[in-house]
């Protein structure tokens, strides 16, 4: 860089040198510092307030970009002489540079800020050229030959609208040019149906204008058959302009021979910018044209020397990198991408849909999964026998689970840069393009490895869902008590509502009731430490609160699940019902227990007599008569609801002291796990009959054991004829109930077995 700028004649250039020089040296010298000390403090010379650690590393390259405009500024202070010869050999040089990299012979550039602004001029250059009298009669020329300009289905949004916006033309001169459906690739523009469409508007008398190719579609990065389409505008007398990432392999040794095409159109827009990871630098287009006068016209020339320092930034980037630079970082975003194809191919269920364009820096790449006894998701389209609901339904399954998926890996590996979009044909996607991300952000072979073990490790999560979905909406659709969700922006196994008994389903008020069982019901089901995760989402449509369920890459007892689920709603719901209920009869209970306190004071005072009741004249008659009251207590029956008298309570206790309490009930048998199971998880096969054969076993033993050893109260119930004593057994009968009671203890003590008598067997 000093070399090129020493060659420089002018005494004020070299000085700039000097400076330039001395500011690099002060930028070395940061950077030296900063990798010294921590990354979290403040190093000197950082940027105090709030955009303090919020500015990216940019690396050298990128602080020479930056230096560039700040230099623009400096430069702008010189007289006008020196001024005009800067700014020329400014704009040579970096024009003459990126045609030499790019392979585009003879052509000229102008640099934009707006990425589209260049095509707008070049637009407004092809309607100078085409309407020789347009600089005079203006839009009169073009109302009596409408310019037509084709785009392709596959260009990036809003490109149409903003070119009618910027040349103040109507929206029919808009042509969109579909993309190939039989043959070839989806995202390639039609050249037979272009030809098509050129004929039918020359029939009518319209203009063919400009057709825009691209070199890489926005979306996944396919590129035109752009030498067919160079021979049909050349046939008719259009513009070619070219746009698209892949323009930047036109600097690498090799190049597919459709990309190489482009450097035979009239016209290309480039970003150096994101592919040398370069910020604040403009974007270009480079053009073919003859006649200067049309290109000041049009806007793509100026003799202004700001609009010539445009390109200072890029001048002094593109002499700091070097060919060898520019090369390598493109040549190294190019194989990242290869790298990551290469390894998704080892991949089961993982689609990667540009595997036809093998130069392309762009990999797009989808889960699918093939369920069993269907079709596969990609595939279920053109099968005859699908229902057209069951279809849709599995493509949107799928589709939900590419974007977590897409989420996901854009969090555990953020430098990779990935973009999720949603796809006409294909349905949602992950992109990888490393040409616009991978220079500013630095991605390395090595994190391109971290993503494809992040991928794997998801995969069964996505798998294990995509199947227990049907399988849960099966279930809650049978199960009473539950109503099935249909979320079509849930990743999880799906969504589920409790329904209660005083729920309106055609109001749209709030429902406090549900919202109180569904929190509790969260409660219990996090409370249960599984492997899913359960959440309470917003409304849907006229769901007024709904149960979340999520991922899983388990086994899941589906059946367990749904189970579980309205059990624990149910009795959540009776427990609030009995409470509320509770609450009334306690209320209840209080105010007649008031109107008895009440009675009893006017009964004592009857019994006792209005005499008693004077202080001095009641402790005298209670010393010569005292009164022998009774102590009547009461005793709130929650069952009952009621008062009762407590007499009964103590009676009970002075005759039957030694009475055993009744037996507490027994609760419901739960589900057998292994030790360390967590639940909803299937028991292994081949342990869940063996584990329940002898559970059931081992309790109708117990349960004989215990009918036996009940004593012979028991079995003489059973066992006496009506005309005897039912608590009085015949000799019979008592040795009936020695020989059972014998019995017994033996099956417990392991002795012989004794014969029963006839009677019993």
């Amino acid at each position: 860089m000093d070399a090129s700028l020493e060659k420089i004649a002018d005494p004020t250039l070299a000085e700039m040198g000097k400076n330039l020089k001395e500011a690099m040296k002060m930028l070395e010298d940061s950077q030296r510092r900063t990798a010294e000390e921590n990354g979290k403090k403040i190093v000197s010379g950082d940027i105090p307030g709030p955009l303090q650690g919020r500015i990216q590393n940019i690396g050298e390259q990128g602080h020479m970009a930056l230096l560039g405009h700040s230099l623009g500024a400096y430069i702008s202070t010189l007289d006008k002489e020196k001024l005009r010869k800067l700014t020329t050999r400014i704009l040579s040089d970096t024009t003459l540079w990126l045609c030499r990299i790019f392979r585009y012979e003879n052509g000229c550039a102008y640099f934009h800020e707006e990425e589209r602004e260049g095509l707008a001029k070049i637009c407004r250059l092809a309607i100078h050229s085409r309407y020789e009298d347009f600089v005079v009669d203006g839009f009169n020329v073009l109302y009596n030959k409408k310019p037509v300009i084709y785009l392709s289905a596959a260009a990036r949004p809003g490109l149409g609208q903003y070119l009618c916006n910027q040349l103040g033309l109507p929206f029919p001169c808009l042509c969109r040019v579909p993309c190939n459906t039989m043959f070839g690739s989806q995202h390639q523009m039609d050249v037979a149906f272009l030809e098509k469409l050129i004929k039918d508007d020359v029939e009518r008398g319209r203009l063919p204008l400009l057709l825009v190719a691209n070199a890489g579609t926005a979306a996944v990065g396919h590129t035109d058959k752009i030498g067919r389409l160079k021979e049909l505008c050349e046939q008719y007398g259009m513009w070619l302009h070219v746009e698209g990432v892949n323009l930047a392999t036109l600097a690498l040794g090799y190049v597919s021979s459709s990309v190489l095409a482009a450097t035979k159109c009239d016209s290309m827009t480039m970003t150096p910018g994101p592919w040398l990871g370069l910020p604040a630098v403009p974007a270009v287009t480079l053009y073919k044209h003859d006649d200067p006068a049309l290109t000041l016209v049009a806007g793509l020339t100026s003799n202004k020397p700001a609009d010539k320092l445009r390109a200072l930034p890029l001048w002094l980037s593109l002499q700091y990198l070097g060919l060898d630079g520019i090369v390598e970082k493109i040549k190294h975003a190019c194989q990242l991408s290869q790298r990551l194809q290469e390894n998704l191919k080892k991949v089961n269920h993982i689609k990667i849909l540009v595997e036809d364009e093998l130069s392309s820096p762009v990999v797009v790449f989808r889960f699918f999964q093939e369920l069993a006894g269907s079709d596969p998701v990609f595939k279920a389209v053109l099968a005859p026998n699908t229902a057209p609901s069951t279809v849709s339904r599995e493509r949107h399954s799928c589709d939900v689970l590419n974007r977590w998926l897409g989420e996901q890996l854009k969090h555990l590996v953020p430098v990779s840069g990935l973009t999720v979009m949603d796809l006409e044909a294909e349905g949602t996607c992950v992109r990888f393009s490393p040409l616009m991300t991978a220079a500013v952000l630095g991605t390395r072979g090595e994190d391109v490895d971290q993503l494809v073990a992040c991928i794997q490790s998801k995969l069964p999560v996505l798998s294990c869902t995509l199947q227990l979905r049907e399988e849960f909406k099966q279930e809650v659709e049978g199960t009473a008590g539950l109503l099935y969700v249909d979320d079509p922006n849930w990743p999880g196994i799906g969504v589920v509502r409790y329904e209660h008994a005083n729920d309106d389903k055609s109001s749209l008020k709030s429902d406090p009731e549900g919202e109180k069982i569904h929190a509790g019901l969260l409660k219990k089901l996090n409370e249960l430490e599984s492997d899913l995760t359960f959440k309470m989402g917003p409304e849907y449509k006229s769901m007024k609160s709904c149960l979340y369920i999520g991922m899983t890459s388990d086994d899941i007892d589906i059946s367990e699940l749904v189970e579980t689920i309205a059990v624990t709603a149910r009795e959540i719901e009776e427990n609030s019902r009995l409470l509320e209920n509770m609450t009334e009869v306690v209320r209840k209970g209080i105010q007649e227990a008031q109107v008895e306190l009440q009675k009893a004071n006017e009964e004592r005072l009857l019994e006792e007599g209005v005499l008693r009741q004077i202080p001095v004249v009641g402790s005298v008659l209670n010393w010569f008569s005292p009164v022998q009251a009774l102590q009547k207590g009461r005793t709130f029956n929650l069952t009952a609801g009621s008062l009762e008298s407590t007499e009964p309570i103590y009676v009970y206790k002075a005759q039957g002291a030694g009475v055993t309490p009744p037996p507490t009930p027994s609760s419901i048998r739960t589900k057998q796990r292994f030790p360390g199971q967590k639940p909803f998880k299937r028991s292994p096969r081949g342990s869940d009959a063996l584990s329940e054969t002898s559970s059931v076993s081992h309790i109708d033993d117990v349960e004989k054991v215990e009918r036996l050893s009940s004593g012979p109260e028991h079995v003489t119930l059973e066992a006496n004829s009506p005309e005897g004593h039912p608590g009085a057994p015949t000799p019979q009968k008592a040795d009936q109930t020695e020989d059972l009671q014998k019995k017994a203890q033996c099956s417990e003590d392991d002795c012989p077995q004794v014969e029963e008598p006839e009677s019993l067997r």
